[in-house]
């Protein structure tokens, strides 16, 4: 069935500002993005002058959650292994990849080794064959070396993006928060954010030697955007990531032990969330991404110390990022790229962009319909967001997914 909606302000590829015009679907693909003509027997469908954007494409979530995803307007979510039992085996990969359908695509990303114990690959060959897009060590960092240089080495020749976590263990075992004034006051465990370079430059070396594709999931201090910024201009195939939460809070945000502000990697200081917000401006930052962890009570109603880290960010991740559109950091355009057409492209999948041939999954969103944060009223299956009572705005009015509504 051909659809055609009218009367919207499309995102289209490579353009910054949002532009007039209609778009057409012919069954579950866009047919035409610039300005379709009417068509006989088309059902037309009137966007009111709404923004038309590409459905968000969440890289490297814990949970498929589903009411959370619609609300924020997240039309595919590329699954971290990091579950129980973890995504080792090709059975686990299908399972998953089956999980959400119609409405949601699960893109589950498969272990880099068996357990993510860090010492022994898993069959990625035969998880890639059973539906992964991607492969992922987890929230670990594998210290072995050797290991790391075989796993590339295998994601290179199966055409795989290998996507890393970016800490040296060795470094920030048993700590909770970043070195700062702000730890030592708190008397809580910290580590140097040193630890994130060490991590990326080894890692960055290894691509050097094998030429295979990393994404490091999230880097969120200067020296680790210095790393990827210099590999980009030696034409490395390296991306990087962040989530909202590195961009907007500094370590202060600590300061009441709160334990919704327990993340990982642990929130940085002032001058390393600036150097974040200049690496999205200058393009050394590729992907944001909601880092969607919901934890329930038993998880975070603990002493800092002991709670797990994580946050429930995939209902404010468009709120939240529409502020760097509104602050002058990016424009629409650029932020869509961010959210939805470079994890598109990281996981090789045709979505993300409002082009002919791809899959019709695209949202229309109110940018400026204003809401509060609040973690009691929250679709999420938990509410633990350190962004609670925050007023944002820029609401999702509706969602598609293959061309249908839900």
């Amino acid at each position: 069935m051909k659809r055609i909606f009218t009367n919207a302000r499309l995102l289209l590829p490579g353009e910054e500002q949002p532009r007039e015009g209609s778009l057409m679907i012919d069954g579950e693909r866009i047919a035409s993005a610039t300005d379709a003509a009417s068509h006989e027997g088309a059902e037309e469908i009137d966007c009111r002058g709404r923004l038309l954007a590409p459905g968000i494409v969440d890289l490297g979530v814990f949970a498929i959650d589903k009411p959370a995803f619609r609300f924020g307007g997240i039309t595919r979510a590329a699954l971290m292994p990091d579950q129980s039992p973890v995504l080792d085996l090709p059975a686990m990969i299908k399972q998953r990849a089956a999980e959400g359908k119609p409405d949601l695509w699960s893109h589950p990303i498969a272990a880099a080794t068996i357990g993510l114990e860090g010492t022994h690959m898993a069959e990625i060959g035969l998880m890639k064959r059973s539906g992964a897009k991607a492969v992922a060590t987890g929230r670990q960092w594998i210290a072995d070396s050797g290991t790391m240089l075989r796993l590339l080495q295998y994601c290179k020749a199966l055409d795989l993006t290998l996507i890393v976590h970016s800490e040296d263990a060795g470094l920030t075992q048993g700590a909770v928060a970043t070195h700062s004034e702000t730890a030592t006051r708190l008397g809580l465990a910290s580590a140097s954010p040193a630890a994130e370079a060490i991590a990326v430059a080894r890692d960055i070396a290894l691509v050097r030697e094998t030429g295979a594709p990393v994404h490091f999931r999230q880097v969120t201090t200067q020296d680790g955007l210095d790393l990827v910024r210099a590999a980009k201009r030696e034409n490395l195939p390296v991306t990087c990531g962040i989530t909202p939460a590195h961009l907007l809070l500094s370590d202060i945000a600590i300061s009441d032990f709160r334990t919704f502000t327990r993340l990982s990697p642990p929130l940085r200081s002032e001058d390393n969330r600036l150097a974040c917000l200049e690496a999205v401006k200058d393009g050394t930052i590729d992907v944001i991404a909601s880092g969607h962890d919901p934890r329930g009570p038993e998880d975070k109603r603990l002493p800092y110390a002991e709670a797990a880290p994580g946050m429930a960010g995939a209902e404010t991740l468009l709120a939240l990022s529409l502020t760097l559109v509104r602050d002058g950091t990016v424009s629409i355009g650029r932020l869509f790229e961010l959210l939805s057409a470079n994890p598109a492209k990281i996981l090789g999948v045709e979505a993300g962009l409002l082009q002919a041939g791809y899959e019709a999954d695209f949202i229309l969103i109110d940018e400026d319909s204003p809401w509060q944060v609040d973690t009691r009223k929250m679709a999420a299956a938990a509410g633990n967001t350190p962004f609670d009572g925050l007023p944002v705005q820029g609401r999702v009015t509706a969602i598609y997914k293959g061309g249908r509504a839900y």
